[in-house]
């Protein structure tokens, strides 16, 4: 059974038990989070989508604070003496999926 579920603006295709990192929550480890808008539903081969799905994905908050990689973006204008540096790492929070119901 696997579930497509909307989070922050983000599709993600959730099963039970899997472990996954999402744009930051609020909430401190071992908080419980619940996903109210699933896009669909699949139950052993029978699909739900749309209005027709009825479930909720809850979930629990592993670590409330992961960084991912860092990226830079480095601007430069040649013969001017230009160079604009700016760099950020995006947060995360990981999450594991209890329950699809």
């Amino acid at each position: 059974m696997f579930a497509v579920v909307k989070i922050a603006g983000q599709q993600f295709k959730v099963q039970e038990g899997q472990n996954l990192y999402v744009p930051h929550l609020t909430g401190k480890s071992g908080d419980k989070v619940e996903f109210s808008e699933v896009l669909l539903v699949d139950n052993d081969g029978k699909f739900s989508v749309g209005s027709d799905v009825k479930a909720t994905v809850k979930a629990e908050i592993v670590s409330d604070f992961v960084q991912g990689d860092k990226v830079i973006a480095f601007k430069m204008k040649r013969r001017k003496g230009f160079r604009k540096k700016h760099g950020h790492r995006t947060q995360y929070t990981q999450i594991k999926i209890e329950s699809i119901a």
